[in-house]
């Protein structure tokens, strides 16, 4: 390898290092504070570069959040292949999802930057394309038939609700209640919205 082609490689590499280091800091960032409250230059701070740095590779505050939330969604939890490759897809979503919201698990970080952003239109806007090319989608195509659309949004919007009331706002019977039983609970109401013929 020439002695130019190295350098540029290094360089290459050098930038993928910083983009991923503003990345996960402005994660950390956004999931403590939300939109509103973040600024370039915290986000900035965390990662070991200048707020011009942050500019220079994602365009604006709002270029950033956008590729954060992209980013927190790469790998999800409750519509991953293992859950749609399940024999039983309600019962695995089900189980998933009151596994991820435990006493002693941490709050998901894409589902604290969403929850403490929308009160932003302009976090919003951004969150609902995101959701709408990633989550929405796959869950489309995990409901399938009629009114896919209208469903997958239901079994968004159900699997947002429990979240919320389980992790963030602690409802009592939602924290108390055994895994088991959440889930032998939850599995039908997800077997509905899913069009199963068999309830679990």
């Amino acid at each position: 390898m020439k002695s130019g082609e190295q350098s540029a490689s290094t360089r290459s590499a050098k930038a993928e290092t910083t983009k991923a280091a503003i990345l996960a800091s402005a994660r950390r960032v956004f999931a403590e504070r939300g939109y509103e409250g973040a600024g370039l230059r915290g986000i900035a701070e965390g990662a070991g570069v200048t707020a011009m740095m942050v500019n220079r590779y994602f365009g604006s505050k709002e270029g950033l959040f956008g590729e954060v939330v992209a980013d927190s969604m790469r790998d999800p939890v409750i519509l991953s292949a293992e859950n749609l490759a399940a024999p039983d897809i309600a019962r695995a979503f089900a189980g998933a999802l009151i596994g991820l919201t435990g006493r002693d698990a941490d709050p998901l970080d894409g589902f604290l930057i969403l929850f403490r952003s929308t009160s932003s239109p302009v976090a919003a806007k951004i969150a609902r394309e995101r959701i709408a090319v990633a989550h929405q989608v796959a869950a489309e195509r995990a409901v399938g038939g009629e009114h896919a659309a209208e469903r997958a949004a239901i079994l968004l919007s159900l699997v947002a609700g429990v979240q919320m009331m389980r992790q963030m706002l602690q409802l009592d019977p939602l924290v108390t209640a055994s895994p088991e039983l959440l889930t032998n609970l939850l599995a039908p109401v997800i077997a509905a919205i899913l069009n199963l013929e068999k309830a679990c």
